[in-house]
């Protein structure tokens, strides 16, 4: 894992808690353009990222790490609890957004969360972001691309997303197995060239089907 901060005390707390957690932890970087870099060289599983930096803040790191390590997954770590930051980080590419005074725990299970290509953002931040997205103006021509795209229960499964649920809960209503869950969600998130849940949640709520 990589962690990205600009405070080095803050990077070194850090290290020292994850390793204590069983962290393997690749490297450390001070601004994102240095994040990119390393990136670039050894591709880590996990970047906890922070959002505000001098020089190339987090947002533009992330959409940087996502088009060039597509596998890599990027966690935000911030003091910020902005709409706008929130938004910009997920719709960069981010797949967690857990603010500072997060408990260690919450933090592993982001960190748990991404390397398993799931996505955990604080439910209040999400539930806050997709209020924010339900504000702006629907896009028919996004409804229309997910119904020739999706298949019915794909379609069921999305907006069951959209409206918060995990996939236990998804495969108890659906009354299918969460592995079955698990794979309608890889193909909607394939089909519709999408990196993460939340952002399938973002995409749906955009098109106004749900």
């Amino acid at each position: 894992m990589l962690i990205v901060d600009d405070h080095d005390l803050f990077r070194t707390g850090l290290r020292n808690l994850l390793e204590e957690q069983g962290v393997v932890i690749v490297g450390e970087a001070a601004t994102g353009a240095e994040a990119v870099k390393i990136v670039r060289e050894i591709a880590p599983d996990v970047v906890v990222m922070d959002l505000n930096m001098p020089g190339m803040g987090g947002v533009d790191a992330t959409r940087h790490i996502t088009a060039i390590a597509p596998l890599t997954r990027v966690v935000m770590l911030t003091i910020s609890e902005d709409d706008g930051d929130v938004m910009d980080a997920i719709l960069a590419g981010a797949c967690g957004y857990l603010l500072k005074d997060s408990s260690i725990q919450d933090l592993m299970a982001g960190i748990r969360a991404a390397s398993h290509g799931e996505s955990l953002i604080s439910p209040n931040i999400a539930a806050k972001v997709l209020q924010r997205v339900r504000a702006t103006s629907t896009q028919p021509e996004i409804a229309n691309t997910i119904r020739s795209e999706l298949s019915d229960r794909e379609i069921e499964v999305l907006k069951l997303i959209a409206n918060g649920k995990d996939n236990a809960v998804i495969a108890g209503e659906l009354h299918i197995s969460p592995k079955t869950v698990k794979n309608h969600i890889s193909n909607i998130l394939m089909k519709l060239q999408i990196d993460n849940r939340i952002q399938a949640a973002v995409y749906a709520v955009r098109s106004g089907i749900v």
